[in-house]
């Protein structure tokens, strides 16, 4: 069962709903690798994709999700719309709505935005990144990822290296782990670790040694340019001696241990480019194709439940 509304975070949902998600993916990963990818799932709907931020591996995702599932899919140039024109983000919810959307997919650099959409549109919508706060999608396609190659998704040693403190991949990661009674362990730079992040049940190490020890997953994080060129690392270099990931540290993990990057990747600063390329150990190549199978899975469960809502806002109105 996925009784929801939107797809807004990782957080609020139950353990047996994220297995929903995945069961149904599992369906739609097979699905993709048949000849004829198309179905008539979202037939006669309408997906917007609004990207308040640039993201290319994510937005063609989601764009490749919605038509192999039937739906007419529009992609908005939110860089340049209205909104550079002093137009307030409710004001576009509410154009938007007048346009009678069936699914909205939204990434913004704020975090809360995605829910205030969500509280003025007559339609779902999906969290396609916002701000420091949640990516589910992404978390999604990781579990997945992990389930298909390691039989499972519990009791798991999950390593999550790299920039915590900005990264929303992180924090839906953690929840999702977390929800699915895996053992989490952040490796970070003081630096580059938020506040108040002991609280949430996790194991906090600045020795890559210690912290990738007995791990059956390695998540490494992408560095931001602007972190590189500030105060947050001394350097590249350095950064790479510590905390990028290469064959000598990932040694510390047991053998079977894999490699996730959510991407893009810096080659030489979170990860040396060989290791990103072992098929034997590298995941991310096999992380993108579970990417499209979630987001089809997503949309096709909100799809489900909008005929439902729909009908119950109108007796509300009434």
């Amino acid at each position: 069962m996925f009784p929801h509304r939107h797809l807004l975070g990782i957080e609020g949902l139950k353990a047996p709903e994220i297995t929903t998600i995945l069961d149904l993916s599992e369906a739609y990963v097979a699905q993709n690798r048949k000849t004829n990818k198309h179905l008539d799932v979202l037939t006669g709907l309408t997906q917007i994709n609004m990207f308040f931020e640039n993201s290319t591996r994510t937005q063609a995702s989601f764009e490749l999700a919605g038509k192999r599932l039937g739906a007419d899919v529009m992609s908005m140039a939110m860089q340049a719309s209205s909104i550079k024109k002093g137009e307030t983000l409710i004001d576009t919810a509410l154009t938007l709505n007048a346009m009678h959307p069936d699914i909205l997919v939204v990434r913004h650099p704020n975090a809360g935005a995605v829910n205030l959409l969500a509280s003025k549109v007559n339609c779902s919508v999906l969290n396609a990144g916002d701000g420091r706060h949640e990516h589910p999608t992404q978390a999604l396609l990781d579990a997945l990822t992990i389930r298909r190659r390691k039989g499972r998704l519990h009791r798991l040693t999950v390593a999550i290296c790299g920039d915590i403190a900005h990264s929303r991949v992180a924090r839906s990661n953690i929840l999702l782990l977390g929800q699915m009674e895996n053992r989490i362990r952040l490796i970070a730079p003081p630096t580059l670790l938020p506040s108040g992040i002991d609280q949430f049940g996790v194991e906090i190490t600045d020795n890559m040694e210690e912290g990738l020890k007995g791990a059956d997953v390695v998540m490494m994080l992408r560095l931001q340019k602007e972190r590189m060129d500030g105060a947050f690392i001394p350097s590249e270099r350095e950064y790479f001696h510590r905390f990028g990931l290469d064959e000598a540290k990932l040694a510390h993990a047991k053998e079977d241990a894999i490699v996730m990057h959510p991407g893009p990747m810096n080659r030489g600063v979170e990860i040396d480019g060989t290791l990103a390329d072992d098929i034997n150990r590298s995941v991310i190549q096999e992380q993108v194709e579970m990417g499209v199978a979630v987001r089809m899975a997503a949309m096709d469960l909100l799809a489900r439940n909008l005929k439902a809502w729909r009908m119950r806002d109108a007796e509300v109105m009434v």
